[in-house]
């Protein structure tokens, strides 16, 4: 999954909000690419097609706000024209209408986004999945130990269904970790995978 790339298109009112969606999904090793935040100094919003028609999935975050938007209109158009599917995102079904009328998506819960994270990792994890929608892929959490001293690396494999994710969700069972070289632990929330805390190890006593 290191090779696949997401591009989320939004309204620019909705930037903070497509932010705050994908902040804990980039914990995983794939690569998003957020409009807005992809403009460099001087850059026109119009020369990201290439991020587009690049992409192995567009998500699309359809508000009130974002509805009438010319350029997310627009990139959800082009990223149709290429062939790169489109998940929508919206607040009201209302929402979700021109090439993305009948396309299932993800509905917005403003009032607990965690639900709305969570269901949009179920999302991803079907489509980006190597097997197909039915398979379970083996996404994972690399990051260097952040203990003082320790060189190790702390790798989470996602083995477990949404299914059971959620559960350890709704019983404060977090994901953990630990690292090999200084067995420090390291707690993810179930549901988003945003990090909760790390209980420190040891650093290996030299010999």
């Amino acid at each position: 999954m290191i090779d696949e790339t997401v591009y989320v298109t939004h309204g620019p009112a909705d930037l903070s909000l497509a932010q705050d969606l994908f902040s804990t999904i980039r914990n995983f090793p794939f690569t998003v690419h957020v409009a807005m935040e992809e403009l460099e100094s001087g850059r026109s919003r119009s020369e990201l097609g290439g991020r587009i028609a690049n992409a192995d999935l567009v998500v699309a975050v359809v508000t009130e706000d974002g509805t009438t938007d010319p350029w997310l209109n627009q990139e959800v158009g082009y990223a149709v024209a290429k062939g790169v599917p489109v998940l929508p995102v919206y607040d009201s079904p209302e929402h979700r209408n021109g090439y993305v009328a009948d396309t299932e998506g993800v509905a917005l819960n403003r009032d607990e986004l965690t639900v709305t994270v969570f269901n949009l990792i179920c999302r991803l994890r079907a489509a980006l999945a190597p097997l197909g929608a039915l398979s379970v892929p083996n996404w994972f959490l690399r990051f260097p130990c952040s203990l003082e001293g320790c060189d190790g690396t702390v790798t989470i494999d996602v083995e477990r269904s949404q299914k059971e994710l959620w559960r350890m969700h709704e019983h404060n069972q977090p994901v953990r970790q630990d690292c090999e070289t200084c067995t420090s632990s390291y707690f993810f929330d179930a549901g988003t995978f945003g990090f909760l805390h790390r209980e420190d190890g040891a650093l290996p006593e030299d010999d």
